[in-house]
């Protein structure tokens, strides 16, 4: 057995060992965190959700420990700026973020994940360079902001959330939208709801919209629906 003391003993004191290590439970952390927010992105039906924040915030750890790795490596022998790749990393997040908001077709909410997959690639910079309590910090931080503070905004301003089954969705989409926006009312988002919500379906044949609105009046909304529940195209309105 004192040989497997020694070994230990000469593991923990060889440098290259210890930034396995290290590198190692960084990664493990870049991947825990990222995940709290990709799953609340995931669980909110959003186009970068739990893997995408997860490749994002491991990626940017994996920068910003191998600018670390470099200049221990180096160290001495050339001049190494180790913020600099991870200052690639936050300018060309940039190329994520346009993808996500550029999808989202019926309001700008896709900002919100591109701040989101922005932030984590900047929680991982964090975790790469050792400042791990302002990882967590910043990680419970932006899941209250994306989860807690969405609820307070909609309650606050009395939002609605209509579910709408129709048969043609290509056709009641804009349909749908213009009779909203004609009531005055505000429309905070749209967005089809995926398989897993067959609650809200009553025909394997139609599609579900769920739409965020904001009414100016009782009267607007009760427009919206008596409107929507006499279209022909209309199977069935919900209302949360």
């Amino acid at each position: 057995m004192e040989w497997l003391k020694e070994a230990a003993l000469w593991l923990w004191n060889n440098q290259e060992f210890r930034f396995v290590i290290d590198a190692a439970w960084k990664l493990a952390l870049s991947v825990l965190l990222s995940g709290i927010i990709g799953f609340e992105r995931e669980h909110s039906h959003r186009p970068a959700g739990f893997r995408t924040h997860i490749l994002v915030a491991v990626g940017s750890t994996l920068i910003m420990l191998t600018s670390v790795y470099i200049s221990k490596t180096y160290e001495g022998q050339a001049n190494v700026d180790i913020t600099r790749m991870a200052a690639q990393v936050v300018s060309g997040i940039g190329f994520l973020g346009a993808g996500t908001i550029l999808r989202e077709g019926f309001s700008v909410k896709g900002l919100t994940t591109a701040a989101s997959l922005w932030a984590v690639s900047c929680i991982g910079i964090a975790v790469g360079a050792g400042f791990v309590t302002g990882a967590c910090v910043a990680t419970f931080v932006i899941y209250m902001t994306l989860n807690s503070l969405k609820k307070v905004i909609v309650r606050g301003k009395a939002g609605k959330a209509l579910y709408i089954e129709v048969k043609d969705l290509a056709e009641q989409v804009p349909k749908i939208s213009g009779l909203i926006k004609r009531t005055g009312t505000v429309v905070h988002s749209m967005e089809i709801l995926y398989d897993n919500d067959s609650k809200f379906r009553k025909k394997k044949d139609t599609a579900t919209i769920k739409a965020l609105i904001f009414p100016k009046t009782d009267n607007a909304l009760k427009i919206i629906v008596s409107t929507l529940q006499a279209d022909e195209n209309v199977v069935d309105v919900y209302m949360d």
